[in-house]
């Protein structure tokens, strides 16, 4: 489908349950408790039956708000990252200069940390998409950029991306809503400018009509409204968090990790640590004087205890009157009750996202381990991550071999571009000291061979380099003779 027609509804009617959901995922995610308040205004009851945490009517100016937020939501999202791309992928081709490029490109453009912040967000919405593109006035290389899953309208054929249109709104000081409509098809990507309302897309207007979009107006082609890229692929890909989406049975989209729900167990979360913490600020010493004890300000100016004085006259009051002395009033912390109530919580939001306790550095955590236990602890996030990787890998290297050939087109004829493939690193290093135990029992066992021992060690070398270093173990143990050729031609040329 072309560009979508004037004043039409916007977003999409077909995507509102979707970005409804999203919308309550990002306000979990984003940690903040303004949006929290806004996304359940009309949602007040959790599932059994209770009134949201969030729900509630704000306090009054002036007044403390006692309700406190705990970052689940966020720091599941990162754990999701962590075990993705905390350890950089690798991207292998056959072709070396080829391969010299990719890394070029991977370092330059910053893209392990690209995909990091793709795979947080792909965690906590359910998706994301990676967008590749080009600017010569900023670098002479193809870009990969993120774009959130709630700011795009995707076309899916048969389960794969065919067609996807990007949209953001523009800064406007006034009513009017600006947005900038960013539509990917197979060989060529369009741009169009609308001015409408919060709800209503508007009328299509130029786009020198706004600043922050008016440089795009001069690389576009004869059509005024396109930019061919050369190439027959599609520029942008969608890469689900995981499948399937529960809510939408059927559809590609995939589902965010707090689509347990893990909602309620957040909300029940917050409210037992701000209970937690009105047990701290009730239970704090207060002293209970009489009237006496006070002193007068004068009329209007009312009366206060200074608890830093000491010294103080006696008062006519009978010993055994009541309210003739100081009491001392201070009440006890539950810290037992809502210290379990609270970890049971996060144990079971933790489970259900689908990772392990230690993931988030629950449980005992004491003790050096080796990455074999370490792996054995965190089974359940191990098992989510391979899930997750398969997601990302078709996708990365489809966007990763659109960036090559673009970079052919535009910026490197020579190029032979090639599709990658991809490795991903290893969420746990291992100790250096137990892979050399390991490896130490294999060889006197004899059960693993030179080559293999120096690949373990170091799985980033190519085959040269692992050669080099076997013919160099292998001569100083008197295993091997060194080749006097060699040894006369270093000898002669020094």
């Amino acid at each position: 489908m072309p560009l979508p027609d004037n004043n039409v509804p916007w977003p999409p009617p077909q995507l509102t349950a979707l970005y409804r959901e999203m919308r309550v995922d990002d306000a979990w995610y984003s940690g903040d408790r303004h949006r929290l308040a806004e996304v359940y205004q009309h949602q007040q009851r959790r599932e059994d039956g209770r009134r949201r945490l969030w729900a509630r009517h704000r306090q009054q100016p002036g007044k403390h708000d006692g309700r406190l937020h705990i970052p689940l939501a966020g720091d599941i999202a990162t754990a999701s990252a962590d075990l993705l791309f905390s350890e950089p992928p690798t991207f292998t081709v056959e072709d070396t200069a080829t391969q010299d490029r990719l890394a070029e490109l991977v370092e330059a453009g910053g893209i392990v940390n690209t995909l990091l912040e793709a795979a947080e967000v792909a965690a906590a919405l359910g998706g994301v998409y990676l967008r590749i593109t080009w600017d010569a006035s900023l670098a002479a290389r193809p870009l990969l950029t993120v774009v959130h899953a709630d700011a795009a309208v995707p076309e899916f054929r048969w389960g794969q991306l065919a067609a996807v249109t990007f949209w953001r709104e523009l800064a406007s000081d006034s009513a009017t809503v600006w947005r900038h409509l960013e539509r990917h098809e197979p060989g060529r990507i369009l741009h169009a400018l609308y001015q409408g309302s919060p709800d209503r897309l508007g009328i299509r207007v130029p786009l020198t009509e706004h600043p922050d979009v008016a440089a795009l107006a001069d690389s576009l082609g004869t059509e005024g409204d396109a930019i061919a890229t050369g190439i027959p692929e599609l520029t942008a890909a969608y890469v689900p968090n995981i499948r399937p989406n529960r809510r939408h049975r059927g559809s590609p989209f995939g589902r965010s990790d707090y689509a347990a729900p893990l909602h309620d167990l957040m909300d029940a979360l917050d409210e037992t640590w701000s209970s937690w913490l009105r047990d701290i600020r009730l239970a704090r010493a207060r002293l209970l004087v009489p009237d006496g004890y006070l002193r007068d300000h004068g009329p209007g100016r009312g009366a206060s205890f200074d608890d830093d004085r000491e010294i103080w006259q006696t008062l006519n009051i009978p010993p055994t009157e009541q309210g003739a002395g100081i009491t001392l009033s201070q009440f006890a912390i539950r810290v037992t009750e809502h210290q379990s109530t609270a970890d049971a919580i996060v144990q079971q939001a933790v489970r259900s996202a689908g990772y392990s306790a230690q993931t988030l550095g629950l449980g005992d955590q004491g003790g050096a381990v080796t990455a074999t236990e370490v792996k054995a602890r965190e089974r359940r996030s191990m098992i989510t991550r391979d899930k997750k990787s398969r997601y990302w890998t078709p996708e990365l290297a489809d966007m990763l071999l659109v960036m090559l050939r673009l970079d052919r087109a535009f910026f490197t004829p020579s190029l032979v571009p090639e599709r990658p493939r991809i490795t991903f690193g290893d969420s746990v290093s291992e100790d250096p000291a137990s892979a050399a135990q390991t490896l130490s029992l294999l060889s006197q066992a004899q059960a693993v061979s030179t080559d293999t021992k120096v690949r373990a060690l170091h799985p980033d070398w190519d085959d040269t380099a692992v050669q080099t270093e076997v013919d160099r173990i292998l001569v100083e143990a008197g295993v091997a003779v060194p080749d006097p050729y060699e040894s006369t031609r270093f000898t002669n040329s020094a």
